[in-house]
C-alpha cells in the first residue's frame, strides 16, 4: 500500500485593494491586481492523505462529509497536482475552519491555500513548486487564496497567464497594524461574489473606471505601506471599497451587499475618527464591516462599537503569517505520517 500525506495551516486575508472581476473565468485571472492583509486570528487546517487503496476522493469539512459538488471541486483541484507529480492516487481531504460562522466571513482564501500547500507536501512537490508558483495553483480554487500563501501585506499581480497571475509579498506588516471585524449578518448572501462580479463587469457603466482607478489605488497604497503611513493607507482602502460597491449599485439591474447596519457601521467608523482614532472601514461582497486600525488600539475600537451595536459579534486580529506545515493533526489522534 502506498500512502502520502501532508498537513498545512493557512490564514484568511482581507483585501484592501479589491479583487472584483475576472478577465479569464476559467483560469481565475482578474481584471485588476489587488492587495490584502493576511489575518492571524482566522485560519484553516487541512490534511491530505493519498492512498493506493482509495478508489475515489473524499472530502471532510469540520468533520462532516462534504457534498457532491464540493467534493467534485476538490477533485478537480487535486488533479492539477496529480498531473504535476505523475501520480493517479485518490485522496482523503480533511479541512477544519477556524473562521467562526458568527463572523460571517468567507474561508475560501485560507481553505484553498491550505489545500494547495498540504497537497504539494503530500506529493513531495516542494522542490518543483515554489511558494510563489503555489499561489498560482491556489488561485485556481479561489482567487483570494492566491494571496493567503503569504503573510502580511500581499499583492496579487493580475498577470496575463496562468503562470504569472501570482502573489508577491509587499510588507510583513510587523508594525502597529490590526483589524476589528464587525459581523453585521451571517446569513448566506443573496448574490454570491462570483455572480456579483460577473454581473457588474457585464452591465455596470462604472466598471471601466473602477479598473482604471484600481491601478492608481494600488500604487498609492503600496507607497503608503512602504512609508508606514497608516492614515493614507486607511483612506485609500476605504475609498477603494466604496468604489467597488458603487459599481454594483450602478449595474443593471442594480444590487447592493449593504444592509441598514452596514451603513450604521460606516457612520460609526466616521464618528470614531472624529475622536482622533485612526480607523478605516473596508467591506467585501457582503454586509460585514472590517475596521482597519492600529493593533494597539483594537480594544478601544471594539469598545466604541460595542456601545452602539449591543448584540454584534466582534473579532480582533493582527497581521497573520503565510502557510505553515503542521507537525500534529490535533483533530483525531494527532498523527502525521
Amino acid at each position: 500500500m502506498s500512502v502520502f500525506q501532508g498537513a498545512y495551516r493557512a490564514h484568511t486575508n482581507i483585501a484592501l485593494i479589491k479583487y472584483w472581476g475576472k478577465a479569464n473565468k476559467d483560469l481565475f485571472i482578474p481584471t485588476t491586481s489587488s492587495l490584502s492583509l493576511t489575518l492571524d486570528a482566522l485560519y484553516t487546517d487541512t490534511r491530505v492523505t493519498f492512498s493506493s487503496e482509495m478508489d475515489a476522493d473524499v472530502f471532510y469539512l469540520n468533520n462532516q462529509l462534504g457534498n457532491e459538488a464540493d467534493t467534485a471541486k476538490i477533485s478537480k483541484f487535486l488533479d492539477m497536482f496529480r498531473a504535476e507529480a505523475g501520480l493517479d492516487l485518490r485522496a482523503k481531504v480533511e479541512s477544519v475552519n477556524h473562521v467562526p460562522t458568527a463572523a460571517g466571513l468567507a474561508s475560501s482564501s485560507s481553505a484553498f491555500s491550505a489545500l494547495a500547500a498540504a497537497t504539494r507536501q503530500a506529493l513531495n512537490l516542494e522542490d518543483q513548486i515554489s511558494d510563489q508558483a503555489l499561489s498560482t495553483f491556489a488561485r485556481r480554487g479561489s482567487g483570494s487564496a492566491t494571496r493567503s500563501i503569504f503573510g502580511g501585506f500581499v499583492e496579487w499581480q493580475k498577470g496575463t497567464s496562468n503562470e504569472n497571475s501570482m502573489a508577491v509579498v509587499i510588507d510583513d506588516a510587523s508594525w502597529d497594524v490590526g483589524m476589528v471585524i464587525m459581523a453585521i449578518n451571517t446569513a448566506e448572501k443573496r448574490v454570491s461574489s462570483r455572480e456579483g462580479m460577473a454581473h457588474t463587469l457585464r452591465t455596470s457603466p462604472f466598471y471601466p473606471e473602477w479598473v482604471r482607478q484600481n491601478m492608481i489605488d494600488l500604487e498609492r497604497i503600496k507607497a503608503a505601506i512602504a512609508e508606514q503611513d497608516f492614515q493614507l493607507m486607511g483612506e485609500i482602502a476605504e475609498s477603494n471599497a466604496m468604489r467597488m460597491h458603487a459599481t454594483t449599485m450602478a449595474s443593471d439591474p442594480s444590487f447592493t451587499y449593504f444592509e441598514p447596519d452596514t451603513i450604521k457601521a460606516i457612520q460609526a467608523v466616521q464618528d470614531l475618527r472624529k475622536t482622533g482614532v485612526l480607523a478605516y472601514y473596508t467591506i467585501d461582497a457582503g454586509p460585514n464591516v472590517k475596521v482597519l486600525c492600529k493593533a494597539s488600539q483594537m480594544d478601544e475600537v471594539e469598545a466604541f462599537f460595542a456601545e452602539r451595536f449591543k448584540d454584534m459579534n466582534f473579532i480582533q486580529t493582527t497581521a497573520g503569517p503565510g502557510i505553515k506545515p503542521l507537525d500534529r493533526w490535533e483533530y483525531d489522534d494527532g498523527a502525521i505520517l
